[in-house]
């Protein structure tokens, strides 16, 4: 496999055709949003494929999702934080796996979020692995939900980039910064 030199993502391109080119790499490529993220993880391709599929430990990380519960190999349950204090949920099967490379997604009908993408895992050499998650999203309430999701930093373009960066610290360091004493800290701190 050849190595990626280039961390930037398609959505990042130029080029209108190279843009179009990377919306139609995912599922659902008609949705209203659509926002791509890459971040490149000192850690071997295999290693943090297999702790992306499995789903249930995705939580550790992303910040707004509450759980997922697996219904089986292709199809998971999403509980996520939405702004104002709503939560939101929706089933999504895979529409795409390569060990190792690649998982796509999109979400079931009667989503309340209809969302699909991919997250792709690449060798980036001596560097690591260039971890690249494209989404694409129809928010609750159309434009209006996309700029309320803004404000309150849960629109999932804010999130990607967040969640990717809790990831690499996760990967890397096997823990994610927070500026915040956690209740557990306060607890180990007592004894």
């Amino acid at each position: 496999m050849s190595h990626a030199t280039d961390d930037a993502h398609a959505t990042a391109a130029k080029s209108i055709e190279q843009k179009k080119e990377a919306a139609t790499a995912i599922e659902g490529a008609g949705h209203e949003s659509f926002s791509g993220k890459s971040v490149t993880i000192n850690r071997p391709r295999a290693d943090l494929f297999a702790y992306w599929r499995d789903f249930t430990q995705l939580p550790s990380f992303m910040d707004n999702v509450e759980r997922v519960e697996i219904l089986a190999t292709d199809r998971s349950h999403w509980v996520v934080k939405a702004p104002a204090g709503k939560v939101v949920e929706w089933d999504a099967i895979i529409t795409e796996e390569i060990d190792g490379e690649l998982i796509a997604w999109a979400s079931v009908e009667g989503a309340d979020v209809t969302n699909s993408g991919r997250i792709e895992f690449r060798d980036a050499g001596e560097r690591g692995t260039i971890v690249t998650a494209t989404i694409a999203y129809d928010p609750p309430a159309g434009f209006i939900g996309k700029i309320v999701a803004k404000m309150f930093q849960r629109e999932p373009a804010i999130q990607a980039r967040r969640d990717l960066r809790r990831f690499k610290q996760l990967m890397e360091t096997g823990e994610v910064a927070t500026a915040a004493r956690t209740a557990q800290q306060f607890a180990e701190e007592k004894n």
